[in-house]
């Protein structure tokens, strides 16, 4: 199925004091190794929605930035939905490290060309790592024109317009979805 990609990395990061997007891992920001996992599932484009501040060039995706300032990961996603050329955009928020493209995928399967997918892990809906339509995109911009930031208020009203299907993530793959928020993260265990 076509999609395209785009991978929220504009954060503040204000929790853990320094840009996650470039967080080491396994010898590699955390940013170029979702790169790696989103080119495994062939999108047709990939953006990185960052900071205006910073530059990514080394990285080679096109980069958008916030039209809404300070607004959070929901101007990311706007962004990405309106940039986008598919009519699927997958959504993946930089700071998951451990996710993987087999998880991706599952989540991939399950949409249709004008349903996405946004995972429950153990019952809390996971909207940084989903898979919306491009219909969505208005939804996102009417929420940020009414100061509306949060990601899962976009989500569900995407379930309620019938855009998005919830999905119950199996256990096995709970870590997957696990972020880097502080140091502390960094240091516990997933999951």
């Amino acid at each position: 199925m076509k999609f395209s990609a785009v991978i929220l990395a504009g954060g503040q990061s204000r929790r853990m004091g320094r840009d996650k997007a470039w967080l080491p891992l396994d010898g590699q920001p955390l940013l170029a190794r979702q790169i790696e996992l989103v080119r495994e599932l062939a999108p047709e484009e990939l953006f990185i929605s960052g900071r205006s501040d910073t530059d990514y060039t080394r990285l080679g995706c096109p980069v958008l930035t916030d039209e809404f300032t300070d607004a959070g990961p929901l101007a990311g996603i706007a962004i990405g939905l309106a940039a986008a050329s598919a009519p699927l955009v997958l959504v993946l928020a930089v700071d998951m490290p451990d996710m993987t493209s087999a998880a991706l995928r599952r989540l991939l399967e399950l949409c249709t060309p004008r349903v996405g997918v946004v995972p429950r892990v153990n019952r809390r809906v996971e909207p940084l790592t989903a898979f919306y339509p491009k219909a969505a995109a208005p939804i996102a911009e009417d929420l940020l024109k009414r100061q509306l930031r949060a990601v899962r208020a976009f989500a569900e009203q995407c379930k309620e317009d019938g855009l998005v299907a919830l999905h119950d993530v199996e256990a096995t793959d709970w870590k997957c979805f696990a972020n880097w928020n502080s140091p502390a993260d960094m240091l516990t265990p997933s999951i």
